[in-house]
């Protein structure tokens, strides 16, 4: 029997995780193989030109990068047991979850994957050095894995993660895990016994960084261990099953986790949306540059500088075109809940320019 579908990753990959928890609640016909050098070489530069993964690959020789444009490409093959929740409050909240894990939780990830690495090299540099040459000897893979991790390692500051701003990272990532602890102590998911876009956004972060490598698994199990039980489920699904909360209920277990999201997230996308405007007023029909130099941020009380990333606007405007799209008892019901949780404001903005993807390359352009 042929496979449908190749998915090229590594167990270690952020994104990569999002995509095979998702391949494996659908139930697919599917095989992940290591993105090794060999890999790299003559498969995703050749399709999709640049070095990133995960990479998607079907029977008929399409070819799909970018987490979540691999996951709705799926969606609308295998739309049975949608990971899109029908009701209006549910599935902003899924959205905005989704946004969450993808570009705000890379903080705590990498902090707690190269901050720590004098404690957990081995295991971390050998898992680099076994995705790119998994036939090598251990001692191999670690120094192997020293090369080719050096390019993560070494962004973890554009990232914000600095010794000023590493005691409020800590922070915030513990009062998350213990929120989420509380959650996952009465509900399977984030919104009933079905996953959603919301916990495939979370379980990138929550397995590759945060339920993997050994400090912060150590901590994940010993301070969350219904987290660490989530991120079991997410790994071990059973297909298609579940189902959403009926009546559209948004759990008040993760209302502190959606204010912190609209205190400390939003402000920052928000600001990445007036510089993506900026630079599309002065470079009509460019594509916009994935970083635009640093902004302040805010996370746990402390103010730091991090890169302005303009992918985070595509991400949003996901949850915006969903809120925008919204009329009628629909949007009062939603309209409550972001005053409840303090994010009417930011969803109110008016976009100068959408941004889209364009297949074949990383930057966005406009819509």
């Amino acid at each position: 029997m042929s496979i449908d579908y190749t998915l090229y990753g590594g167990e270690l990959s952020y994104f990569t995780g999002k995509a095979r928890a998702y391949m494996r609640y659908k139930g697919l016909n599917w095989q992940e193989q290591s993105a090794t050098r060999e890999v790299y070489k003559t498969i995703i530069l050749p399709h999709i030109g640049s070095p990133i993964v995960p990479v998607l690959e079907t029977v008929d020789g399409d070819y799909v990068q970018d987490t979540t444009d691999i996951i709705d490409f799926l969606e609308q093959r295998h739309p049975t047991a949608s990971i899109y929740p029908g009701g209006p409050r549910q599935k902003l909240v899924a959205l905005l979850l989704e946004l969450y894990g993808d570009e705000w939780l890379v903080m705590p990830a990498m902090h707690y994957r190269w901050s720590v690495l004098d404690q957990q090299r081995d295991f971390v540099l050998g898992e680099f050095g076994a995705m790119s040459a998994p036939d090598e000897s251990r001692e191999n893979q670690i120094s192997i894995g020293e090369k080719t991790s050096r390019p993560f390692r070494g962004s973890i500051g554009a990232l914000g993660i600095t010794d000023e701003t590493i005691p409020s990272i800590e922070r915030a990532y513990a009062e998350f895990l213990m929120q989420l602890n509380t959650h996952f102590t009465h509900y399977e998911f984030l919104l009933g016994s079905r996953p959603s876009i919301g916990d495939f956004g979370l379980i990138g972060p929550l397995y590759a960084h945060l339920g993997r490598d050994p400090v912060p698994k150590a901590m994940m199990q010993e301070q969350a261990p219904e987290v660490y039980s989530w991120v079991e489920r997410m790994n071990s699904p059973q297909p298609l099953s579940g189902e959403f909360l009926a009546g559209d209920e948004v759990p008040v277990t993760l209302l502190p986790i959606l204010e912190t999201l609209c205190r400390e997230q939003l402000p920052d996308v928000l600001n990445v949306i007036e510089k993506n405007a900026a630079w599309l007023t002065d470079n009509p029909g460019g594509s916009i540059p994935r970083y635009l130099g640093m902004h302040s941020f805010t996370t746990g009380g402390v103010t730091g500088q991090r890169v302005i990333h303009s992918y985070s606007q595509w991400m949003f405007q996901r949850a915006l075109d969903h809120y925008q799209s919204l009329s009628g008892a629909d949007k009062v019901g939603v309209d409550e809940l972001l005053h409840t949780i303090g994010g009417y404001e930011s969803m109110q903005v008016k976009l100068r320019h959408p941004v889209q993807r364009k297949k074949g390359q990383l930057e966005l352009v406009a819509k």
